[in-house]
């Protein structure tokens, strides 16, 4: 028994024992399943992979929107011991051929409906798609290569390994080429038990998952701790996040959470604001995770929706959690921080490993169950990363007295203005802490005085016609004068990555492109 504990799939079979004929999943306003009729259509499903010939540490990449089908071959997939491997089903053929020569893979599995530039890179290398398909809530999966003579005992022989490699992701490569990460039972079941007790999420919980599936942030913190909690999770009947839907979806299953990256809560927040609900579900907690949440942002979140807005911290490498503000009862919740560790030792070190006191900034490392044992086929990396034992995150950040933890920012992301060091997160908290700004990011773009200087683009919130001369000016007002932006672009969206992450580079890059005069940015530590 106790190896089963030690695997996300031995504890979620454990939660259908306990809470059977509790809600796990939904698709809004078309299908309910319970943990337990959940569970049986894993097992079911498994036995299926298992005749189409998928194997122990097989990759299997799958390319869905969110929908009850990659859910169910998601758990099926590491069930039989293979690897899942999510895609983001917007990339092009060519990142497709990457991901999936990159993470070998020997299934493709998507819906009925399919994916062509997937379909295509699969092709070219030779890789078999499958597609999947619930029909009826009270149907099988079918697969459409599945040979009849099905053994349904071929599962229940199969024992899952707390060393299994579960899950496949990889980096979002904002400073090389993306980084292969994998994880084991082991960190998954790890982290679904640290997000399950810092929100102490039980089987009464229920939320709307509004963040993609082929990400940590969704898949983990929405998705898989809630199955692990017994508790419920709906999938937005138009397999994304949609504004218009959300609240009647929420109220709808009476949920008592969510969580979404910053770029989410203030889409919600602005259609609050310009067209309130009647009604708003009571929740325990809003949760914010994957990029930095402005203090203002989430005064108006707690203003609006009447619940604590908890600010996390997290990385594909640590299974996602690494730290968070707790609930009202354990503790403040401290804007502009990521909250305390969770369930994993955390350490600032400088950069010859030495720990450093209260408020002093250095790299955030951690170690724990949670975290990933190192990038597939990339020693480089292995070697910076992991020093000492413990994993180094490239983040800069410091405890405060209390032990909360503030970032300032990544190590390559800091400006280096002629010697003095600038934190963007900083500056884009002061951008948005005005009511006509939407959206703002912070970059470095390369000076020939200073070797580097700060400039700024915003997204101007709608019907707002806000200049250049009232952001300098709210600049100069709360920053020093060397962190105040040279340059600001006003802008009607800004470059982010398939997560809602908005990317400094890629902003300085999409910018300095517009200036022809501009060189080719440096970007040193």
């Amino acid at each position: 028994m106790a190896k089963a504990s030690l695997t996300l799939t031995g504890l979620l079979k454990q939660i259908a024992g306990e809470f059977p004929s509790r809600r796990a999943l939904s698709v809004s306003g078309k299908l309910d399943l319970t943990h337990a009729r959940l569970h049986d259509l894993i097992e079911r499903t498994a036995s299926r992979l298992v005749a189409t010939g998928v194997k122990h540490g097989d990759v299997v990449a799958l390319t869905f929107t969110n929908t009850v089908e990659f859910v169910i071959m998601f758990l099926a997939v590491i069930r039989v011991r293979a690897t899942a491997a999510p895609l983001n089903q917007a990339y092009t053929s060519d990142e497709v051929e990457f991901y999936l020569s990159d993470s070998e893979s020997k299934l493709l599995l998507t819906n009925k409906e399919g994916n062509q530039p997937a379909q295509a890179a699969a092709s070219k290398l030779n890789i078999p798609h499958v597609t999947a398909t619930l029909s009826e809530a009270d149907s099988e999966i079918t697969l459409s290569s599945t040979q009849p003579e099905l053994d349904p005992g071929a599962v229940s022989k199969i024992i899952n390994d707390p060393s299994d490699v579960s899950l496949f992701l990889h980096t979002s490569g904002t400073t090389s080429r993306p980084k292969g990460v994998p994880l084991t039972q082991l960190n998954l079941v790890s982290s679904v038990q640290n997000i399950k007790s810092v929100y102490k999420l039980t089987e009464s919980d229920s939320t709307v998952l509004v963040l993609p599936l082929f990400h940590v942030h969704g898949l983990l913190a929405g998705l898989l701790s809630s199955f692990g909690a017994g508790a419920a999770v709906t999938l937005p009947a138009a397999g994304r996040f949609s504004a218009s839907t959300f609240w009647s979806d929420m109220n709808k299953c009476k949920a008592t959470w969510y969580t979404a990256v910053p770029t989410i809560h203030q889409i919600i927040l602005d259609r609050h604001l310009s067209n309130p609900e009647p009604v708003y579900p009571k929740l325990r907690f809003i949760r914010s995770c994957s990029a930095s949440l402005a203090p203002s942002v989430m005064a108006r979140l707690e203003e609006a929706f009447g619940a604590p807005v908890l600010e996390a911290y997290a990385m594909t490498e640590a299974t996602h959690l690494m730290a968070s503000n707790p609930l009202p009862n354990d503790g403040p919740h401290i804007p502009g921080s990521v909250g305390k560790p969770v369930g994993q030792e955390m350490a600032i070190w400088d950069k010859n490993g030495v720990e450093q006191e209260g408020n002093v900034s250095g790299e955030v490392c951690i170690r724990g169950l949670n975290v990933t044992k190192g990038y597939k086929n990339n020693p480089e990396a292995n070697k910076s990363a992991f020093q000492y034992g413990w994993f180094h995150t490239g983040d800069l950040g410091y405890f405060d007295s209390d032990g909360y933890l503030h970032l300032v920012g990544r190590i390559k992301e800091l400006i280096n203005r002629g010697g003095e060091k600038i934190s963007p997160i900083e500056v884009d908290a002061i951008l948005l802490s005005h009511q006509d700004i939407g959206e703002a990011v912070a970059f470095g773009v390369p000076d020939d005085k200073y070797g580097e200087e700060i400039n700024c683009a915003i997204v101007p919130r709608e019907g707002s016609n806000i200049e250049e001369a009232e952001v300098l000016m709210l600049c100069k007002k709360n920053l020093a004068a060397f962190k105040v932006p040279k340059k600001v672009f006003i802008t009607d969206s800004l470059p982010k990555t398939a997560t809602g992450k908005i990317q400094r580079r890629i902003v300085a890059e999409h910018f300095l492109a517009q200036i022809s005069t501009a060189k080719v940015p440096k970007f040193g530590a």
